[in-house]
């Protein structure tokens, strides 16, 4: 009897783009998945939440956003506060601190009505102002490890990815203070997820409503079925929380909007489709907007429904600002040529009538519509040419360039206050806000393959990575003329650590069988993981308000600018 062999050509053929398509993406067991990704999850937040209270200050912008939301979560709108108002919220009164006008606030209220909730469920004091930063930093690490193994299909490597976000300095520092960033980082991974899910529940869903590839030249393909798209909807409110707390969120929504018509009419090209990008731009690109632009923006006002509410008191004291009328003779001595603000240029809602009934909505809405380009006027002229201790160029970014100190207690003496330091020489704390360099420097590396993965094997996982740096961090670079930070770049962490995930899963290789190509992958990739940790362990001190003698500190000091 004679055994029929393939064809070569049969052995090494692969399924076509129509046929991949079709079949959804095969995880793993789902249930191992996720618990694996809920206990890494606790293991952050265990972590975040080990001496959450210390110091017992205000660290760095801290003084504006933990006031700030103990006014919205107790009045409504952010009020102004007495001058001597920190000192009395640490002795623990909290009454009296807040007078009767309304603050001008620079950031959207979601990130502070989040941290309002922290305070109004544990009190006015360092923990409850930080717990929203430490819960919220946790799910971060739980969305990652979901995101990279939707992306992979490995649930070690979606471990991987949770895991070296959890060991990033920048993104634990920032789950331990009330700073709006951590906010932001989240909901904008939490978009990016909801988009790539979206990507595979748009081609199931064409599978299942296409039998067989088209051929015709006419032919578009799925529309009416395809105009309600649940993941891009989620995706949509999830942009609209992450604009409601920094505007630059708004980078992210264009350039992955643009990608989801992409990826769109990348499916319909494989199921046959002619002139896919289009063809995809009418009956993909319209609905992508509805779900991600309309929706968000309706989300994002929304969130200052606080300040509709109030806008007849932004209207009487703050329609006139000297952000809007100082910005044209500003000049980088940050002087104004005027001294005085002239009480004739107002809001024009500022001299109207009070209307009432849906008038009255339109009205306010217009309030903040002003309200908003006296903000605009804020970021983009106002703080010009002004200087920063910690200020930082986005340029040097990845590669830590300037860290920033957010609270410190130095000269602390031998013999007192458990220093223990030889004598000659004195202790210190510190909470310095910095990426763990093993990740943001090998992070350069991987972001280089990803781009060349992207471009030469047209892979579009890495296209993610890529342009979701590009988005979180080049726009930075229009606005280095004011001070701006390195702890900005949390957001782009996610984007490097998913750039790393994909270089570890190329470097073990996608076959599960003994080869010496995986056994060298294995060790270099688990090398790496292993130097992350033991880096991170390293800088642990300055990270959580450790005490270390001069000696010790410096040991961490790598750079001078670091100082």
């Amino acid at each position: 009897m004679t055994t029929q062999v393939p064809e070569r050509d049969e052995l090494t053929s692969l399924p076509s783009a129509w046929q991949r398509a079709r079949g959804r993406l095969k995880l793993e067991d789902p249930f191992i998945g996720w618990t694996s990704s809920i206990a890494l999850m606790f293991l952050a937040l265990f972590l975040r939440l080990w001496k959450l209270g210390s110091p017992k200050e205000f660290e760095f912008d801290e003084t504006y956003y933990a006031k700030d939301a103990w006014s919205l979560i107790n009045h409504g709108y952010v009020l102004e506060y007495v001058e001597d108002a920190n000192d009395k919220i640490l002795s623990g009164a909290t009454r009296g601190q807040w007078q009767d006008d309304p603050s001008m606030i620079v950031h959207p209220e979601v990130g502070k009505w989040l941290i309002g909730l922290g305070e109004k469920a544990f009190d006015m004091d360092p923990f409850g102002w930080r717990v929203a930063s430490a819960v919220v930093g946790a799910l971060m690490v739980l969305v990652m490890c979901r995101l990279a193994r939707r992306v992979t299909g490995s649930t070690a490597l979606g471990l991987v990815a949770g895991l070296l976000l959890m060991l990033d300095g920048l993104q634990f520092v920032l789950s331990r203070l009330a700073l709006l960033d951590i906010f932001l980082a989240f909901f904008t991974l939490c978009a990016v997820a909801c988009l790539v899910n979206d990507r595979d529940w748009y081609r199931a869903k064409m599978a299942r409503l296409v039998p067989e590839q088209l051929s015709e030249p006419t032919a578009w393909g799925p529309v009416r079925s395809l105009l309600w798209r649940p993941w891009l909807f989620v995706g949509g409110i999830c942009f609209g929380l992450a604009c409601g707390t920094k505007w630059t969120a708004v980078y992210p929504l264009a350039a992955f909007g643009i990608m989801v018509w992409l990826w769109s009419a990348g499916a319909r090209r494989s199921f046959g489709v002619r002139h896919s990008v289009v063809r995809s731009a009418v009956v993909d690109g319209i609905p992508a907007f509805v779900h991600l632009v309309l929706v968000g923006v309706v989300v994002y006002v929304a969130t200052w429904a606080g300040w509709l509410v109030h806008a007849d008191q932004y209207e009487e004291h703050l329609s006139s600002t000297q952000y809007t009328q100082f910005v044209a003779e500003r000049g980088c001595n940050g002087e104004s040529a005027d001294n005085e603000l002239d009480p004739t240029k107002r809001w024009p809602t500022a001299t109207e009538p009070d209307a009432s009934g849906p008038g009255e909505l339109v009205q306010s809405l217009r309030s903040l519509w002003s309200y908003h380009h006296d903000v605009y006027e804020f970021h983009t002229h106002f703080l010009n040419c002004a200087e920063h201790t910690y200020a930082s160029q986005p340029s040097g970014w990845l590669l830590l360039n300037r860290p920033v100190g957010v609270a410190a207690d130095t000269d602390i003496q031998p013999g007192t206050r458990g220093c223990d330091a030889p004598a000659g020489s004195d202790c210190l704390r510190q909470v310095l806000l910095i990426g763990t360099p093993m990740i943001w420097w090998g992070g350069i590396i991987a972001l280089v393959f990803a781009a060349l993965m992207w471009v030469g094997a047209r892979d579009w996982r890495y296209g993610l990575a890529v342009v979701g740096t590009a988005s979180t961090w080049l726009p930075w670079l229009l606005y280095d003329d004011r001070p701006i930070f390195l702890f900005y770049a949390v957001v782009t962490l996610p984007f490097i650590v998913l750039a790393l995930t994909l270089a570890i899963g190329k470097l073990i290789g996608s076959s599960p069988e003994p080869s010496t190509r995986r056994t060298v992958g294995v060790i270099v990739s688990g090398s790496f993981v292993v130097l992350v940790l033991l880096n991170f362990a390293w800088f642990w001190p300055i990270f959580t308000n450790g005490l270390l003698t001069h000696s010790e500190w410096l040991d961490r000091i790598w750079f001078s600018r670091w100082i």
